[in-house]
């Protein structure tokens, strides 16, 4: 008798721990989801709880102190958006004015926000902000559509913050980059905008192109135009994905020019272009860099695992040879290599990161610039860099959701859209990771 007695109560119990247990999942999932209203594909949020295949050493929650800050600069930025779509950082000759609707919106630093959004997961159809999305991206399309084929910007707008301190064609390069961003999957559901989008990138990354200087920089360059120089390398690589007509010798030319910034064997940094911070051009060389040092890095342990290479075999030129690079692509990519391991250590180093010696928007673009260098060369260590940079973020952060600079871009719309890039970085590493392996 007491043994049927006890299996209810016990089966009772079973099921009430069941069904906590289910309530509790469901809980911790609805609070990490809480800033994400849709989940863009290859989010690495849906790789954690087991919808997608991933690589688990790359899996990574965003801590909640992170999300809840993400969601404090969404809100914050949402409000600051004008009516025609755009956001603005305003004058270089007034960067005492903080109030967002009390300045001009430009197109580079539309495009930065847009990319927050599209990060933080919203998309033009669905998420907390799609109806924000969808205007800033008809803002920025019919910047593009209506510039000047002659011209090598698509604004007629001069002396904004973003174009002094970093290039005077700085709109373009960023505006390219979002182009390429939404089509990674985000205008599929509509072909006639898809092509649109298309048609616009390819606008842009001929400007861009015909922008580029003999050394392999861009014309134009800012107070700190390295970063210029850096991220233009970057938009025609994601418009090269994407598949927008990019010329290989452009692309390869302003990647060896941001490698050049950085001599990996003496630790000397070029900084002409850089306003002689270290901090701006180091970062630069560190993303160009990445692709081929991953590649080194991938074909070397190959070769130990099928018997080409001995297990204590360096990653060298010689040892690059011996695996089938030829010779001037063993000397390049050893290089490469050389250089992303020591830019990246160089980058992450406190006195290297107070850059100018205090926040702007520079430095934030810098870290940036570090975190998806080495989450597109498959760097493990990206998870210190994130809870070392998400840490100084979120004790900057201002009381209202959003930062600001402290010198230069004090832009507080630039800065907060450049920081929901590095705080919500986790959900494009599925993305960065395949555009590393391309």
């Amino acid at each position: 008798m007491k043994t049927f007695k006890i299996v209810p109560v016990f089966a009772g119990i079973i099921g009430t721990v069941i069904l906590l247990s289910f309530s509790f999942r469901k809980e911790v999932k609805r609070k990490h989801f809480s800033t994400y209203k849709s989940i863009p594909k290859g989010c690495v949020f849906r790789t954690v709880m087991g919808e997608e295949n991933s690589d688990s050493s790359f899996v990574y929650f965003t801590p909640q102190k992170a999300l809840v800050s993400i969601d404090r600069g969404l809100a914050w930025i949402a409000k600051a958006q004008a009516q025609n779509g755009g956001w603005g950082a305003g004058s270089h000759h007034r960067q005492d004015v903080l109030d967002p609707h009390a300045v001009q919106p430009d197109p580079a630093t539309t495009a930065m926000v847009s990319m927050a959004l599209l990060r933080s997961g919203s998309n033009l159809t669905s998420g907390a902000h799609a109806r924000a999305l969808s205007k800033a991206l008809s803002y920025l399309l019919t910047s593009v559509e209506t510039s000047s084929p002659q011209s090598f910007n698509i604004t007629e707008q001069t002396g904004t913050q973003i174009q002094i301190k970093l290039g005077a064609n700085i709109d373009v390069v960023l505006a390219s980059q979002f182009f390429s961003n939404l089509l990674d999957g985000y205008v599929d559901h509509d072909p006639t905008l898809k092509a649109r989008v298309l048609k616009a990138n390819n606008l842009c990354v001929s400007k861009i192109q015909r922008a580029q200087d003999s050394n392999g920089s861009f014309v134009g360059s800012g107070w700190a135009g390295v970063l210029q120089s850096s991220f233009a390398a970057n938009a025609l690589e994601a418009a090269e994905a994407q598949g927008v007509d990019v010329n290989k010798e452009v692309l390869n030319k302003a990647r060896e020019f941001q490698k050049n910034n950085y001599d990996a064997k003496t630790g000397d940094v070029k900084t002409e272009l850089g306003a002689g911070v270290m901090l701006y051009s180091i970062t630069g060389s560190a993303r160009a860099s990445a692709k081929e040092a991953r590649r080194v890095e991938e074909e070397i342990v190959k070769a130990k695992k099928d018997g080409r290479l001995a297990q204590s075999a360096a990653p060298s030129a010689q040892n690059l040879e011996k695996i089938g690079f030829d010779k001037d692509d063993a000397m390049k990519y050893a290089t490469a290599y050389e250089v992303y391991q020591s830019a990246k250590v160089q980058a992450q180093r406190d006195d290297v990161m107070d850059g100018f010696g205090s926040n702007g928007g520079e430095e934030f673009l810098s870290y940036l610039q570090t975190g998806e260098s080495m989450i597109i060369g498959k760097d493990n260590a990206w998870k210190k860099w994130y809870d070392n940079t998400s840490g100084r973020l979120l004790t900057i952060q201002n009381d209202d959701g959003s930062w600001s600079g402290h010198h230069c871009i004090t832009s507080p719309v630039f800065c907060t859209a450049t920081c929901l890039l590095i705080l919500s970085v986790n959900n494009d590493v599925e993305k960065l990771t395949t555009q590393g392996a391309r």
